[in-house]
């Protein structure tokens, strides 16, 4: 067995932890929840503002799906986005999703985008580009009805990210 760790943190007359039990908090797993597709419209170009250029990105629909959970992306939502002087697109997606068993769930999902300036030019020009080429991440947050799909306003989600011309698929996990 490994000694328990000092930690000089640690308040006087508080238990010590072994090395090994820490291991276990320190390292969080990835678990899958739901793949999402969206579908969105062209985006809306507002203009430059001192955080950079601005858009919006229409969601008009989509699917999901996982284990436990599916339904549709409900049309009305949308990512409001800067693309910021380093090149870097900061996302902040707002919408909803209506499982099919009828419950909706509200998404505030905040990401990056970026990639090299000619992979960049290629999404922005509508061509399929392979996911690998780009950094595409964010952390979606849920607000659900509480019963059954309550487990999603007590964790924290991760996601990654691809973008089509006018969809987006997002692989979602949950962080365990």
């Amino acid at each position: 067995m490994t000694p328990p760790v000092e930690d000089p943190a640690r308040p006087t007359g508080q238990a010590e932890i072994p090395a090994e039990a820490l291991a276990h908090w320190i390292e969080p797993r990835l678990e899958p929840a739901f793949e999402l597709n969206g579908v969105l419209e062209p985006a809306v170009l507002i203009g430059e503002t001192p955080q950079g250029t601005r858009r919006m990105v229409p969601i008009t629909g989509g699917t999901f799906a996982g284990a436990g959970i599916r339904g549709t992306v409900l049309g009305g939502g949308a990512d409001w986005q800067f693309v910021r002087s380093d090149g870097v697109a900061e996302l902040h997606a707002l919408y909803l999703l209506q499982t099919d068993d009828g419950a909706r769930i509200q998404v505030e999902n905040h990401g990056l985008r970026h990639g090299p300036p000619q992979v960049m030019q290629r999404l922005a020009a509508g061509e399929p580009v392979d996911p690998s080429q780009y950094y595409f991440r964010a952390a979606p947050r849920f607000f659900a009805p509480l019963g059954r799909y309550d487990w999603l306003n007590r964790s924290l989600f991760v996601c990654s990210g691809l973008r089509s011309p006018l969809g987006i698929r997002l692989w979602i996990y949950r962080i365990g």
